[in-house]
């Protein structure tokens, strides 16, 4: 097992214990569950609209090479640039060229999950660049040196009173000030670096081929006034989150809000295609997409679990998984947490490395009911084991368990040779570690049900008086 995995299990033992973690977490989602749940029951026939943005999403995968390029023609006629990034270093570099050959030295930035991805803000830091979140929960986060708890919600893991805690010791607002109050904080602290960026960083939620545009949806604003302010603007976007016309947004943009936080529609949903045109009033001077790879396309070449792709980033599975529920987003060591981003992340950043996070999961199937896609995802995570047998990926001791565990299992009379004792000092002996500190191994019983029953059919029946 690696290190990455032993780390993992150390973490999520001392975090699902962490009763304060609990306490919060619970509050958050439950939340969530009670306004998604409102949300989608407004949804007229709603296992209809996710089989329809699965067979979306299954077209585009199947002749992704040629949406993008539609895409890139299309966003190109509007005088916007794209560029193509294999993998992280690529796609840092690409961005660092931009800001050098502009002489930047401040980016404001908009919630992305793909500049998590890419460790940006650490390395434009490296590099002596500004990097300021301005989406609330991520300026959060980013204050505590934190990596975003969850897709949707990168602050869910606080309550109220850490937030009020921690801008009371940054910025000597009251302790117990009100969520009212802190916000209006992080509004002033904000403009003005909205004001004075030189480049506005964004993501995306999707990208339009036939019009050559890409779709941000918030609740904030902040995007918004990311891309409207600074002369430059570049926006990075895995190449998953192409969608073949902007009329498929009418399916997608209520059924990534419904399932993301349970509102009809995001408050802000924007459609940017390219720098701003004469005669417009505001927009960059200069707009970037950068194509981001990054190990997707090792996840588009496996057949059978390339439907990981479809995923719209809408944080719905990980609100319903009792895995993430216990032991918290952190723990994963990656930007996509919970079911989904333990099915693709092996794909993208290793199957020797993060095999594990396939084993992460109790296989209850909730997360394969909400995907508004239709992923199936507990399938998934039962593949990617597979996958991860079959290229020999596991510690020979788990080898050689499990081919005698098979042996006993097919023959009768090797079941029934140990008795129940040798049996329970074998298991103490292989599994105390694995099956946990703080539970109790199971007691085998002394003598086999097919034993006893063997023993019982012998046994002369009592003659009748």
């Amino acid at each position: 097992m690696g290190n990455i995995a032993e780390e993992f299990l150390e973490a999520s033992e001392l975090k699902v214990f962490e009763m304060d973690h609990r306490r919060i977490i619970n509050h958050n989602i439950g939340k969530y569950d009670v306004s998604v749940a409102r949300g989608l029951s407004r949804m007229i026939n709603l296992d209809n609209s996710k089989k329809k943005g699965h067979a979306i999403k299954w077209k585009v995968m199947e002749n992704l090479d040629k949406f993008l390029p539609e895409f890139e023609a299309n966003f190109q006629k509007r005088g916007g640039k794209v560029i193509w990034a294999n993998d992280l270093e690529e796609a840092q570099r690409e961005i660092l060229n931009i800001l050098t050959k502009a002489n930047a030295k401040t980016v404001i930035k908009s919630k992305s999950m793909v500049t998590e991805e890419i460790h940006l803000n650490a390395f434009l830091e490296s590099n002596n660049i500004e990097s300021v979140e301005s989406d609330l929960g991520e300026y959060i986060v980013q204050l505590l040196g934190q990596r975003p708890y969850h897709i949707v919600t990168p602050a869910m893991h606080l309550s109220k009173e850490d937030i009020a805690k921690l801008f009371h010791e940054r910025f000597g607002t009251p302790a117990d000030a009100t969520p009212e109050q802190l916000t209006q904080k992080a509004r002033e602290l904000l403009r003005e670096k909205y004001l004075k960026a030189d480049v506005g960083i964004t993501g995306a939620n999707f990208l339009i081929a036939d019009t050559g545009s890409i779709a941000i949806s918030e609740n904030e604003g902040n995007a918004r006034l990311t891309t409207t302010f600074p002369k430059i603007q570049i926006s990075i976007v895995g190449i998953e989150k192409i969608i073949p016309s902007i009329a498929d947004l009418d399916l997608f943009w209520p059924m990534l809000s419904t399932h993301g936080t349970g509102q009809n529609l995001t408050v802000y949903n924007t459609i940017l295609s390219g720098p701003r045109q004469p005669g417009e009033t505001d927009g960059p001077e200069e707009m970037y997409v950068i194509l981001l790879d990054n190990g997707r396309t090792n996840l588009l070449a496996q057949k059978e679990q390339r439907q990981g792709l479809y995923c719209i980033r809408c944080g719905a599975c990980l609100n319903v998984c009792p895995v993430y529920k216990n032991i918290g987003g952190h723990t994963y060591e990656t930007a996509y947490t919970g079911p989904i981003g333990s099915v693709i992340t092996p794909h993208m950043r290793g199957m020797e490395d993060f095999k594990h996070l396939s084993y992460a999961s109790s296989l209850c199937g909730a997360c394969t009911s909400v995907c508004p896609v239709k992923i199936d995802i507990h399938k998934m995570l039962l593949l990617n084991r597979r996958d991860a047998v079959n290229e020999g990926l596991v510690p020979k001791k788990e080898k050689w368990g499990w081919a005698l565990w098979k042996k006993g299992m097919l023959k009768r009379g090797l079941t029934d040779f140990f008795g129940g004792n040798m049996k329970n000092t074998l298991l103490r002996f292989f599994f105390k570690n694995s099956w946990g500190h703080f539970k109790d191994m199971p007691e085998v019983a002394e003598k086999s049900f097919s034993k006893q029953w063997a023993e019982r059919s012998q046994t002369p029946k009592h003659e009748e008086d």
